[in-house]
C-alpha cells in the first residue's frame, strides 16, 4: 500500500477499516467464542501504519461508549466514531464462563480459528494467545455482562499494539459467516448427538429398489412467462404415490441431484427434475445495476413449479407411458440452494420484503456471506409480504437453502407441512446459522433437522453431474467425493423415508427418520445428524453467534 504526501492524508484512509476490522476481530473472537469482553489491565490502544503511530486511551473509549462524547485524544477519530461504533461498545452478552471458555478452545483448535489466531498475531503483534485467552477468562468471569471496552481491558498487558495496514489485509479475508459456521461446528457435533444403541434395521432403504427406471426429458413452455423449462422425468412400471419435483440452485442444472431421482423412482415414485433459466439466460433479463439475477426470479421460481404442477396435471389424463403416474394433488418438494428457497416458499413461508430491505440498507461484503447479498435482489419485489404457498405440496425438504432474510422472523411460522432441512458446517455459501439453524427454529412443527458435519454446500449434488454453482466470493473448496458419499448415501434412505410418509408404508420406514440412523452413516470426515428439535443448550450458541 502506498502513503500520499501528507501524514493525515495518508493515515486517515487507513483508520476506518482497519479500527472497524480490530473491533470486529475482537470481537469476533468474544463474541463467537461466547465471551466478548468487560474490565481488566491493557490502558492504551497504539494504532500503528507504517512509520506513523496514534496512542489511543481505552478509558476515552469508553467515555465515548457511556456518554457518547468525544475526548480530546480522539478528535483525529471523530468521522469514525459513528453510532453504531458506540453501540458496538456497548453490546453486552450474558453467558456463562464455564461455556465461553470451553467454546474459545474449540474455536481456536479449529483450522479457521488457528487461521484467524495467525491474522490476529499480524495485527497484533506481541499479543499471545495466552493473553487473549486470560483477558477473556477474567472478563467472562468479573462483571455482569461482557462488552468490547472490558475483553481490552482485561488483557494482561497495559498497551495493545494494532497494525492497522494488517488489519485491512486481514479485514479483507475474513468472511465473518463462516467463521462463525466453523465456530459452531464442533458445538453441532456434540449437542446434536444422541446416545442410542447401533441402529439395526430388516432392510437397507440406501439399496437400489426392485422397479427398472425409465427417463424421459420434456420441455414445458410457459409463454405467458416466456419461460423455457426443460424437466427430466424419471418412473417406473408400478409408480405411484406423491409425486416428487426436484429444483436446483443458482446455475445448477436438472441433474443435480440424478442420483437421489433414479432411487426414489426405483421406490415407485415418479420424480420430475425441473431445470430453471440459468445465470447465462439472465443476462437477457431486466436486472437493477449489481445484481446477479431480477428480483422477478424469487416470485418466478415457485412459479415454475407452479406451472409444471399445472401442466402434469393435464399431462396426467392424456394416454402415454405418464398416465395416472402424475399425482399432482400430493407433492413432495425437494429443492437445493435457491431450489431450497422455492420448496420453502411453495411450503407456505411468507416473504417478508420489508425486513429484507431492512438487512439489504447496509451491505456489509466483510460481514455477510454471498447468499446474504445475493438474496437482496428480491427487495426491489413490489409489497410488504408474499405468500407463493401452492396447497398440492404436502412435503417439503430444502437442501442448503438460501433463506437468510427472506422470510424475515415469521414468515416460516406459517409452513404447515411437514419440512427437511440439510445444513452443512463448511458450507460458506448459505452458513447454517441464519439460513438454516434459525430458519429451522422457526419452523413449528412436523420438522426435522439434518446436520453434515464437514461437508460443503455441493456435497449432496450428484458427482457425475455437470451441474455447477456460481463462484460467488470467497467459498471453500467444495467436498464432492468419496470422503462425502457417505452423506448422499444417508440422504437416499432419509428421503425415501420421507416421502413414504404420504404412503401406506410410512410406519415401516420411520426408523430411518432417526438419530441412530443418521449417526450410522458418520464418518472421520463427515459426521451426522438427525434431529427433530434443536436442544436447549443450543440455544445460548444461537444466541452468541447471531450477536456478531
Amino acid at each position: 500500500m502506498k502513503f500520499q504526501k501528507t501524514r493525515r492524508t495518508r493515515f486517515r484512509p487507513l483508520l476506518w477499516p482497519g479500527w472497524a476490522a480490530i473491533v470486529h476481530a475482537v470481537g469476533t473472537i468474544g463474541i463467537v467464542v461466547g465471551i466478548a469482553t468487560p474490565s481488566g489491565a491493557a490502558e492504551r490502544v497504539i494504532l500503528r501504519a507504517g512509520p506513523f503511530e496514534q496512542t489511543v486511551s481505552v478509558a476515552d473509549l469508553e467515555h465515548f461508549a457511556e456518554t457518547g462524547e468525544i475526548s480530546p485524544s480522539l478528535k483525529f477519530y471523530t468521522p469514525l466514531l459513528k453510532p453504531e461504533v458506540r453501540r458496538f461498545l456497548n453490546k453486552r452478552l450474558q453467558v456463562d464462563a464455564e461455556v465461553g471458555e470451553k467454546a474459545l478452545g474449540q474455536v481456536l483448535q479449529s483450522p479457521s480459528g488457528k487461521k484467524l489466531w495467525q491474522s490476529l498475531q499480524r495485527v497484533a503483534p506481541g499479543l499471545t494467545i495466552e493473553q487473549l485467552q486470560a483477558g477473556l477468562w477474567l472478563a467472562a468471569r468479573q462483571f455482569n455482562g461482557l462488552d468490547a471496552i472490558g475483553v481490552l481491558r482485561s488483557i494482561p498487558t497495559e498497551t495493545v499494539t494494532i497494525d492497522v495496514t494488517e488489519a485491512i489485509a486481514a479485514a479483507s479475508q475474513v468472511n465473518v459467516p463462516y467463521l462463525k459456521t466453523q465456530a459452531l461446528g464442533p458445538v453441532l457435533a456434540q449437542e446434536l448427538e444422541v446416545d442410542s444403541p447401533p441402529f439395526q434395521a430388516a432392510f437397507d432403504p440406501t439399496a437400489p429398489g426392485a422397479q427398472r427406471v425409465q427417463q424421459q426429458t420434456l420441455v414445458l413452455q410457459d409463454s405467458q412467462r416466456h419461460r423455457s423449462l426443460p424437466v427430466d422425468v424419471y418412473w417406473a412400471e408400478k409408480s405411484q404415490g406423491p409425486l416428487v419435483v426436484i429444483s436446483p440452485g443458482l446455475e445448477a442444472n436438472r441433474t443435480v441431484l440424478a442420483y437421489l431421482a433414479r432411487h426414489l423412482a426405483s421406490y415407485g415414485f415418479t420424480v420430475a427434475a425441473i431445470e430453471h433459466p440459468t445465470f447465462a439466460q439472465y443476462s437477457s433479463l431486466p436486472t437493477q445495476p449489481g445484481q446477479l439475477l431480477p428480483a422477478s426470479e424469487f416470485l418466478d421460481r415457485p412459479q415454475d413449479v407452479r406451472f409444471l404442477l399445472d401442466q402434469f396435471a393435464e399431462l396426467n389424463r392424456q394416454p402415454g407411458a405418464l398416465q395416472g403416474k402424475l399425482n399432482t394433488e400430493q407433492v413432495s418438494v425437494i429443492g437445493h440452494s435457491l431450489g431450497g428457497y422455492t420448496a420453502l416458499a411453495l411450503a407456505g413461508g411468507a416473504l417478508d420484503l420489508d425486513a429484507l430491505r431492512q438487512f439489504c440498507q447496509k451491505p456489509n461484503l466483510l460481514k455477510q456471506a454471498p447468499a446474504d447479498w445475493l438474496q437482496c435482489a428480491a427487495k426491489d419485489l413490489p409489497g410488504k409480504q408474499v405468500n407463493l404457498r401452492d396447497r398440492r405440496v404436502v412435503q417439503a425438504i430444502a437442501l442448503n437453502p438460501m433463506v437468510g432474510s427472506l422470510f424475515g422472523e415469521n414468515g416460516l411460522r406459517q409452513v404447515a407441512i411437514p419440512t427437511l432441512i440439510l445444513a452443512a458446517t463448511e458450507d460458506s455459501l448459505t452458513p447454517v446459522l441464519n439460513h438454516q439453524l434459525q430458519p429451522f427454529n422457526q419452523l413449528s412443527s412436523h420438522k426435522y433437522l439434518l446436520t453434515a458435519i464437514g461437508a460443503t454446500h455441493l456435497s449432496v449434488a450428484d458427482p457425475n453431474s455437470s451441474s455447477g454453482v456460481m463462484s460467488i466470493g470467497n467459498l471453500t473448496q467444495e467436498r464432492r467425493g468419496n470422503e462425502v458419499a457417505a452423506l448422499r448415501q444417508l440422504l437416499q434412505g432419509v428421503t425415501l423415508a420421507w416421502v413414504q410418509q404420504q404412503t401406506p408404508a410410512a410406519e415401516t420406514y420411520r426408523p430411518f427418520l432417526s438419530s441412530a440412523y443418521a449417526q450410522s452413516f458418520s464418518t472421520p470426515n463427515v459426521g451426522l445428524r438427525l434431529n427433530d428439535r434443536l436442544p436447549s443448550s443450543l440455544n445460548l450458541w444461537l444466541d452468541v453467534a447471531a450477536r456478531l
